[in-house]
């Protein structure tokens, strides 16, 4: 069904090649449905937003700045001092998923197919991050383009990092596939604990994972940056590519968040692990300076499903 705009947020649509892209500035600065016009009609490609709510995990996907995930120990040590962070969503123990997504962002529509979303944060909910932030979305054929990229704005050096948080709908038949090479376990919270090489039963990205099953919500490294999702079903496959961990030949990391209910799951690319604030050597986090930028950039590719693997 196609995410419309409610009374406090309008929904920006994009149109180009069978496509339509709906985001939403006021929300989280976040993206309401992408769709795939089909002779039977709309397909969701990402979970759609249902028009009312406005909580933002129910949203087709959001930006992670300037972390992504969760933050352990009410803060975190930088430079011999200390910042404290405040958990900032309702049932969450800690503070998580940076605070882009919880702030109203503008945008600029530069071409039918394109559309620039930024930010600039100072501080939000007592936070010590100060920064601008643009998101960058274009159509294309095949697929969408996204990029993230934050700037940094305070006096002192701050570590950073990004993610994005898109939601795919999820049939019996729907498996994923990424050629990682190990997970962080985790405890009940879920934060890591313990990183292996040796997976858990269905969680090996590697072989056509099943994105039904147990729970899982855990964060995979020494990836390079492709992945499949298959949706025989529907006879489609999506195809997603970071271009600046390709670009920089480096491993990066990815978060697979398999609920044991509902009709989506996640699959993050993100550029550090859960808790990288507290884990050895900080891994994946970048240290900015005033003026200095990092960003995400990713190519989602859809196509009729291969009938070879």
């Amino acid at each position: 069904m196609p995410a419309t705009s409610s009374p406090r947020h309008e929904v920006v649509w994009l149109h180009h090649a069978g496509q339509r892209l709906g985001l939403l500035p006021t929300l989280g600065g976040g993206v309401a449905a992408w769709q795939l016009d089909r002779p039977e009609g709309p397909l969701d490609l990402w979970r759609p937003w249902d028009g009312q709510t406005e909580d933002m995990y129910k949203l087709a996907s959001f930006a992670m700045v300037p972390w992504s995930n969760r933050i352990s120990g009410g803060g975190f040590e930088h430079n011999g001092r200390f910042y404290p962070m405040a958990p900032n969503r309702v049932g969450e123990p800690y503070p998580i998923h940076g605070d882009g997504w919880l702030q109203q962002w503008t945008y600029n529509q530069r071409r039918p197919d394109t559309i620039e979303m930024s930010l600039e944060s100072r501080g939000h909910g007592g936070n010590p991050y100060e920064y601008h932030a643009v998101q960058t979305f274009t159509l294309v054929d095949g697929g969408l383009d996204q990029t993230v990229q934050v700037t940094h704005l305070g006096a002192k050096t701050m570590p950073y990092g990004l993610g994005l948080h898109p939601w795919f709908p999820r049939t019996a038949g729907c498996r994923l596939t990424a050629p990682v090479q190990g997970v962080w376990l985790s405890g009940a919270d879920p934060l890591p604990t313990r990183h292996s090489s040796e997976f858990p039963d269905t969680w090996d990205l590697r072989r056509q994972a099943d994105v039904n099953g147990t729970l899982v919500d855990n964060g995979y490294t020494g990836w390079p940056g492709d992945a499949l999702i298959e949706w025989p079903e529907h006879g489609l496959e999506m195809s997603v590519n970071v271009l600046s961990l390709q670009q920089l030949c480096i491993d990066g990391y990815c978060l697979l968040y398999r609920p044991p209910q509902g009709e989506a799951f996640c699959f993050e690319p993100i550029t550090h692990p859960i808790d990288a604030f507290h884990l050895p050597g900080r891994p994946g986090l970048q240290t900015l300076r005033l003026g200095d930028s990092m960003s995400l950039s990713v190519q989602w590719r859809v196509r009729p499903a291969s009938a070879v693997r």
